[in-house]
């Protein structure tokens, strides 16, 4: 327990520094950053969620997206700062709660069942912070929290950028994590873009939880 604490408070340490220097990822300016969240909206759209819960929300600029489509988005996210952007930025738009919270210390089911849950370039972290079993027991519980019939929306920097973090082989094993501890694939595919100059490819992955099957008929039986 003891050691987890600490991560947490490393973690929250090392984010808040680079949310506090402005927008390290470039999500507000980058065309890459804001074609990659229009191909992930795409993906989700055709379809109304109740209920969204939006991992490592950053600034908030995929949330703004989720808000047209989602009836109440719960956005987390572990620096107060990027929280704090994230508000300001979104002026009201939608029924959409910003929160500063670690989501390794955050209880999925407390507000569950979720029709929708995004984890958008978050899990290779929780991956370099976390053990193996924790991220396994983190998709276990978010499996549990969705819905039948919810989906769980993925995207990840799988390739062009060399950060050990970010190697395909690790990345695809986070994604077959997911898979194991019960939602299937309903659509996954690799997007491409270039950003500062550089080649990049992201692995989005929609998954789906199964929605409960009907009992069937039995003659005779009313």
């Amino acid at each position: 327990m003891i050691e987890r604490e600490q991560i947490s408070v490393k973690a929250q340490a090392f984010f808040e520094d680079l949310w506090k220097q402005g927008d390290p990822w470039e999500f507000k300016t980058s065309d890459f950053e804001r074609d990659k969240y229009a191909r992930q909206f795409a993906i989700l759209q055709g379809r109304r969620y109740a209920r969204a819960l939006e991992i490592g929300c950053g600034n908030g600029c995929f949330t703004r997206l989720l808000a047209g489509i989602a009836d109440r988005t719960v956005a987390l996210d572990i620096s107060p700062t990027a929280i704090e952007q994230a508000r300001t930025a979104a002026g009201g738009v939608g029924a959409v709660d910003f929160r500063a919270a670690n989501i390794m210390d955050y209880d999925p089911h407390a507000e569950s069942p979720w029709d929708l849950v995004v984890m958008s370039e978050t899990v290779c972290y929780l991956g370099w912070l976390y053990s193996l079993f924790d991220v396994a027991w983190l998709a276990s519980e978010l499996f549990r929290g969705t819905c039948a019939g919810g989906r769980l929306l993925m995207a990840n920097t799988c390739g062009g950028v060399e950060d050990y973090l970010l190697r395909p082989s690790i990345i695809r094993t986070y994604r077959d994590l997911f898979l194991n501890i019960g939602y299937h694939i309903e659509v996954e595919e690799i997007f491409h873009g270039t950003k500062n100059g550089v080649d990049i490819e992201v692995l989005i992955s929609l998954f789906a939880k199964a929605p409960v099957k009907e009992a069937p008929c039995v003659a005779g039986i009313a």
